[in-house]
């Protein structure tokens, strides 16, 4: 019956067997995955239990937002669940690069320098910094800007980034998940290790960690190994699918406190800031994301060792650590990218009939291809692929609410790619 039902999805019965082959030699590391998402659901439970939400933090405000007691306990929440001083937890912030650009912006003065000791980081923030020109960037405002790129191997530069730090280097950054590279992701060890080195040069560094894609993907976040700030973006990970639009900054007061008075104003900071009708969609997804976390990292492991089966890079491998829900595959080709892509938004809820297309996206400096058939508009926890049309022509797959549609999707872009030619039908019967 179930093979008959993917028949009827489209799914050929070689694909089939191909993906349940694959299925079976994960079975380990799926309980693995589990294991985590249960440590991370009592975890989020415990924080909401310990902030006292009850049925009037669901309620929202208009207005002013004046003693908004859901957003306000919502924040508390977010506190706890990373163990920080503070939190900034707001439906004003639009997307992952708003939330980093305002905690950037608030904590940076003119003369300050900002070093990335981790590389390049993700395509939207070139402008933010000014590596590419823009208006109202750092760059304009007189925040210089210097960066460490890892090694080959994907580690880090301990003399450069030693040589890199001045006294006016103010703040680091650190992007934990790989963006449009095919870098490792770092695991929260890892930037513990590489915060712990800073502090060691110059202790008064803020580390902020740009945490998007990686939430409850561990047991631990990156603010429990030492940084300054962590922030995302509750489209991604910890929305749950639910939340729909948002940002989260959390950790040190001053930093947090910044933040605030940037997002709103001077004088009013965080006092303000309706919650209007979101704050339910905030609570629920946020108490859903570590099940729906681990159902995307299920999606990306299948997706590694299925398609590094049939030949191709994948970053990370497919028998690699998971610190982000992100799965890079290399296809050398723009073809091949454009019909996994394809394959992801036929198989999607919303929107299955259109056919995606590259386009000139704002913030990225070549065209770039997107399938994201969701019910929240650019919500990447949700099943979606993007990735910019320029070598060597990877895909980044993301996402799924589901484990079992995560299957589907992958599969039904396995199915577009051997139409397409892109792969061999009779390289899925091995």
């Amino acid at each position: 019956m179930m093979q008959d039902m993917y028949t009827a999805m489209g799914i050929s019965p070689e694909v089939y067997e191909y993906g349940e082959q694959t299925l079976a030699s994960l079975k380990d590391r799926f309980d693995e995955i589990d294991k985590t998402a249960e440590y991370n659901q009592l975890k989020v439970l415990k924080a909401m239990q310990d902030c006292r939400v009850s049925e009037a933090c669901l309620l929202g405000t208009t207005g002013y937002g004046y003693n908004d007691i859901g957003r306000d306990t919502l924040e508390a929440v977010y506190a706890s669940l990373f163990h920080t001083e503070a939190a900034l937890v707001r439906p004003q912030i639009t997307c992952g690069t708003h939330a980093l650009a305002l905690a950037l912006m608030s904590n940076l003065r003119p003369g300050d320098e900002l070093l990335s000791p981790v590389g390049k980081p993700y395509d939207t923030l070139e402008e933010v910094i000014g590596i590419r020109e823009s208006r109202g960037s750092l760059k304009e405002y007189g925040i210089s800007y210097r960066q460490v790129d890892l090694k080959e191997d994907g580690s880090f530069d301990w003399e450069g980034i030693r040589n890199a730090i001045h006294p006016n280097t103010k703040l680091a950054t650190i992007q934990r998940s790989k963006g449009y590279q095919t870098r490792p992701t770092l695991s929260v060890e890892q930037i513990g290790e590489l915060i712990a080195f800073l502090k060691s040069i110059k202790p008064d560094i803020i580390c902020m960690v740009d945490n998007c894609y990686g939430e409850f993907t561990q047991t631990i976040e990156p603010t429990d190994v030492g940084a300054d700030m962590c922030v995302g973006s509750l489209i991604k990970n910890p929305g749950g699918g639910l939340a729909p639009i948002g940002g989260y900054i959390v950790g040190k007061k001053d930093c947090v406190e910044n933040a605030a008075f940037r997002l709103t104003s001077p004088g009013l900071g965080r006092e303000v800031g309706a919650s209007l009708q979101v704050l339910p969609s905030f609570y629920q997804g946020l108490f859903l994301a570590p099940t729906v976390t681990a159902g995307a990292l299920k999606g990306a492991i299948f997706a590694a060792n299925l398609y590094e089966a049939l030949g191709f890079k994948v970053v990370p491998s497919g028998d690699a650590p998971r610190y982000d829900i992100i799965q890079a595959i290399e296809f050398g080709t723009p073809e091949g990218l454009i019909s996994f892509c394809e394959g992801i938004q036929y198989a999607a809820p919303v929107d299955s009939f259109v056919t995606p297309e590259p386009w000139d996206m704002p913030g990225y400096d070549s065209q770039v291809i997107m399938a994201a058939g969701a019910f929240v508009s650019g919500a990447s926890i949700e099943l979606s692929a993007d990735g910019p049309i320029k070598p060597p022509y990877a895909v980044y797959f993301q996402g799924g609410l589901t484990w079992q549609h995560a299957k589907f999707g992958i599969l039904k872009s396995l199915q577009q790619c051997v139409k397409k030619g892109v792969v061999s039908a009779l390289l899925c019967q091995k």
